[in-house]
């Protein structure tokens, strides 16, 4: 790995893209990175991203119309 790589995690369960692939958000500003596993997490339970991604308590879960 060159100096200049920095290895970013899954923001649940911190893997890296050396042992999962990986899915980069931008948001806010920022990027962030999440595993496949734990995408659901994003679209369905946001709020339990709080205090891993900023401003995940204004994400409201999706609307599901089965």
């Amino acid at each position: 790995m060159n100096s200049g790589q920095q290895l970013s995690g899954c923001l649940v369960c911190q893997r890296t893209s050396h042992e999962t692939p990986l899915l980069t958000l931008t948001y806010q500003g920022g990027t962030f990175h999440i595993c496949p596993q734990h995408l659901p997490i994003l679209i369905h339970d946001p709020h339990q991203l709080i205090g891993k991604l900023p401003g995940a308590e204004k994400l409201s879960p999706a609307d599901h119309k089965d």
